[in-house]
């Protein structure tokens, strides 16, 4: 009996194992439940601005329509006791604004999005 359980615990090992390819080695490990239900890896997308801190919006010097050039100052984000000036990472055309003085925003809240 004690051999059979044994045999049955070994199994669910071997299927609960996973297989994972890094730097050109097979590793075999069993992964965590948390691991498992992560979200997949997006790459950011250039052309939407996002809050990188929670704050609060204090001033915005774009707006719908209008051209930017790289290093344009586009608005400016209170954290912390902090202004942090937010430029624009490239040139082009603003799409939207979401945001207007004096709003709260979220960490990784949309701010503005070029076209």
């Amino acid at each position: 009996m004690m051999k059979k359980q044994a045999e049955q615990t070994e199994k669910k090992k071997q299927n609960g194992f996973k297989t994972f390819h890094l730097n050109e080695v097979n590793y075999k490990t069993l992964f965590t439940l948390k691991y498992t239900q992560r979200k997949p890896y997006q790459e950011s997308d250039p052309k939407k601005i996002t809050a990188f801190i929670p704050g609060k919006i204090k001033k915005v010097f774009v707006k719908k329509g209008q051209r930017v050039k790289e290093g344009d100052r586009m608005l400016v984000l209170e954290a912390m006791k902090m202004n942090n000036n937010i430029f624009a990472p490239m040139q082009g055309t603003i799409k939207e604004v979401y945001v207007t003085p004096g709003i709260s925003v979220a960490k990784d809240a949309l701010l503005v999005e070029f076209k």
